[in-house]
């Protein structure tokens, strides 16, 4: 009996020959066999997706689809169509959409005789005259109105008629709150830059181009709220503690020939953020978007982290992966402002990053404040200190 796994594992080797991205994404996606469905689907699994497939669809198909099927699953999740599924009122016709869309970036060469996917220049979506490479909502958009103008019509009578629950898993989507589907795509997001990471290393093929956008701006950081650098240079002359360095790029003075001393003094933030159950994973994705350029400043950046108590502290290291912050129920200000009094000799300031759902703290602290607010907030004018927002 044919082990339909190793069958799988053959092609994704085959693939990654051929497409090296879609081959690493592949080889590294959780797969599953099932009878439930009719042919094969992408499907939530926890934090991550995972791909299933019915053992005697995959046994019927030739070689060439096989690799087909492989690819077209594959542009399901990179192209975020499990994420945006409920965004489409009709689902049955959101999955002949998103099929539209993403059949066009599969090669021909990989489309045997057993394969029977939606093509939009093709059968009955030829007369429609739609346009290459648009999005899902553009082939959404256009077959409902189709549909709308010839109810009576074949298409019509297509797509009410068409049994899809080879895509029926993608429901699951549906019941997952906003975090939970920010934590999925988060986790494709690293996936995506891992690979692209890979590839460039190993100088092993291009990113597809239908993603090289996406990718490129995975690397990029967001220009900062502030610019930091100034900012935090205010404080440098209340600083706790001065090092001093030998350089040679300036003389000495005192001792001709000798290295001159650099007197530097060590700038300390204390950096609170906000974890809240009210601040959502996109704004703390913000939040450490901004500490991020405060690292690169040259200050030393101490996190702490904060609901109703605190619940870490930490020195900021220049990693922006795997952002995961404790917390998660009430909001009070409090906790820090206590904290920063016991150790108002270690910090020459305190940045507060919020969504500022919170009445402002009793706990009074001689040193300089400024309330960073997330771009969905409503800033506070009742907290102490200066007060800005992200845009």
């Amino acid at each position: 009996m044919i082990d339909v796994y190793q069958e799988v594992a053959k092609q994704s080797k085959l693939l990654m020959l051929k497409e090296p991205f879609y081959g690493l994404f592949l080889i590294a996606l959780n797969k599953e066999l099932r009878t439930d469905i009719q042919t094969a689907c992408v499907t939530p699994d926890k934090i991550n997706i995972k791909l299933c497939i019915n053992p005697e669809f995959w046994l019927d198909l030739d070689d060439k689809t096989k690799l087909a099927v492989l690819k077209h699953e594959l542009l399901h999740i990179v192209f975020f169509h499990l994420e945006n599924f409920e965004r489409f009122e009709n689902k049955k016709l959101s999955n002949i959409a998103a099929d539209l869309e993403i059949n066009q970036y599969i090669e021909t060469e990989y489309k045997g005789d057993s394969w029977d996917g939606l093509e939009y220049d093709q059968g009955m979506f030829k007369d429609l005259k739609l346009l290459p490479k648009q999005g899902t909502k553009y082939y959404y958009d256009a077959i409902q109105q189709e549909i709308d103008d010839n109810p009576d019509g074949d298409i019509a009578q297509f797509v009410n008629g068409i049994e899809i629950d080879w895509h029926d898993l993608w429901e699951a989507m549906e019941g997952m709150s906003e975090a939970e589907r920010k934590l999925i795509q988060k986790q494709i997001d690293h996936q995506l830059k891992e690979i692209a990471s890979e590839l460039q290393k190993k100088g092993r093929g291009l990113i597809p181009s239908e993603l090289e956008s996406y990718i490129k701006g995975l690397f990029e950081i967001s220009e900062p709220v502030l610019d930091w650098k100034s900012y935090l240079r205010r404080f440098a002359s209340v600083s706790p503690k001065v090092f001093t360095k030998k350089t040679r790029r300036k003389p000495n003075k005192r001792f001709y020939g000798n290295p001159a001393l650099k007197i530097k003094q060590n700038k300390r933030t204390l950096v609170a953020i906000d974890t809240s159950g009210s601040v959502s994973d996109v704004e703390v994705l913000e939040f450490f978007n901004e500490i991020h350029h405060m690292y690169k400043t040259g200050t030393e950046v101490t996190i702490i982290e904060c609901d109703t108590i605190i619940q870490r502290i930490y020195d900021y290291k220049d990693k922006l992966e795997d952002i995961v912050v404790k917390g998660r129920g009430g909001t009070d200000f409090e906790p820090v402002f206590k904290y920063l009094l016991e150790h108002k000799n270690e910090f020459n300031n305190l940045i507060y990053l919020t969504d500022g759902e919170c009445i402002a703290p009793k706990t009074q602290v001689r040193k300089p404040i400024l309330w960073v607010h997330s771009s969905k907030s409503t800033i506070n004018e009742d907290l102490p200190g200066t007060k800005i927002k992200i845009n």
